[in-house]
């Protein structure tokens, strides 16, 4: 075999094995979600999650990645990709788009209709995800922004949305009193929010590291190991900081909060983990997990109910993290605030404007009363815990 085979069969065994880390993160938003929502909703979570994975992989399949990277048809026509396998190539970004709406599900469960859910997905993962892709990865008027695995693209884009859609639907009933308060919803499951949060920090590794799409030289193979390493640090960074916020706030250890802090920090990192050294992850993943701790609060001051803190993770680390790169190399700061200004513009008026339409067309959210039963038996017929005695919130 000729050098140039190997490297070809290296780099694309690479990106097969960094899209299933990826694809490991579906179970991870989906145990991380049925974890953070109340009993009588883990099943509609549960599919919608399964539902997601189909149905953007599905539409970027048919015209999504090649809207995005210059095709023509439908399926892989007209993608040109050079050093390891198209069909690598594509399963590795198909691997991605299903985490944009993998995003907002949590922030609009226990709410919104799985039918509905799903005709947006097919215009995220067919439209708005694949043109902001190529705007930024695909030579667009974008390339110049720099963003190594999506702080913008994946989770700015999913958290735009997320916003959009939580303005369309409201709260939840009895999240907030009449007077202003705030009730406190607790999770459901911690043990599946625990592993939910770890199989997505796992599958950031793959998320992160294949977007070096090569490994197959000395020097390729080292700037891997720099961005996995760099991923971790940043994910540890906003775990700790976040622990001790909260440990000095309320002496207590919130489980949730340390997840989620982590999570801000792999968001944060996502953008410029190719690009910092070893310090720097540490600054960037600490500030996030504090983004998060903070995040949290104001988005409930304003009635934006997101039952598990995905505003905070991916909108506002998705921001930061983008800035992030400017701020500690040598990328322009005008050039990354651009991109956060025109996704951002893009995403949540385009997406504002579906939610709006699909209400008025089929309906978004359940009625009171099936909200109040839980979503389980109307949108599945099937609960999750049907020896449990029902929330009656």
């Amino acid at each position: 075999m000729q050098a140039t085979e190997l490297q070809y069969v290296i780099d694309t065994f690479f990106l097969i094995f960094s899209a299933v880390l990826i694809i490991f993160m579906a179970p991870g938003f989906s145990m991380l979600e049925a974890g953070l929502v109340r009993t009588k909703n883990v099943t509609a979570v549960l599919t919608g999650n399964v539902l997601l994975y189909a149905v953007c992989s599905f539409v970027f399949l048919l015209w999504g990645y090649n809207l995005m990277f210059g095709g023509s048809g439908f399926f892989l026509n007209g993608v040109e990709v050079t050093g390891y396998s198209a069909y690598a190539f594509f399963f590795f970004q198909m691997a991605f788009v299903s985490k944009t709406v993998s995003i907002m599900s949590g922030g609009v469960s226990e709410r919104i209709k799985i039918v509905p859910f799903m005709s947006f997905a097919i215009l995220m993962s067919g439209f708005i995800y694949p043109l902001v892709g190529n705007w930024i990865w695909a030579g667009g008027f974008l390339s110049d922004v720099h963003d190594l695995a999506g702080s913008t693209v994946i989770h700015s884009v999913g958290g735009w949305a997320l916003l959009a859609a939580i303005l369309v639907l409201g709260a939840r009933k009895g999240k907030y009193t009449k007077d202003g308060k705030i009730r406190p919803i607790p999770a459901s499951n911690i043990p599946l929010v625990t592993l939910g949060g770890l199989l997505l920090w796992i599958g950031w590794f793959g998320f992160n590291g294949g977007s070096a799409f090569n490994i197959s030289t000395k020097d390729a193979a080292d700037l891997v190991g720099l961005i996995i390493l760099n991923t971790n640090t940043a994910g540890l960074a906003g775990a700790i900081v976040a622990t001790l916020i909260v440990y000095f706030q309320y002496k207590k250890l919130d489980i949730t909060m340390i997840l989620n802090g982590a999570l801000g920090g792999l968001v944060a990192i996502t953008a410029g983990a190719d690009v910092v050294g070893l310090w720097e992850p540490i600054v960037i993943g600490a500030i996030g997990g504090a983004l998060v701790v903070y995040a949290v609060p104001f988005f409930d001051k304003f009635k934006i109910d997101d039952p598990v803190g995905a505003l905070s993770v991916h909108l506002v680390n998705g921001i930061w993290g983008t800035i992030a790169v400017a701020l500690f190399a040598d990328f322009s700061l005008l050039a990354q605030l651009k991109g956060i200004v025109v996704v951002g513009l893009f995403t949540f008026t385009i997406s504002l404007i579906i939610f709006v339409v699909i209400k008025k067309a089929i309906g978004l959210r359940s009625d009171e009363e099936h909200e109040y039963e839980g979503l389980d038996l109307e949108e599945c017929g099937v609960e999750a815990y049907p020896e449990f005695v029902k929330s009656k919130v």
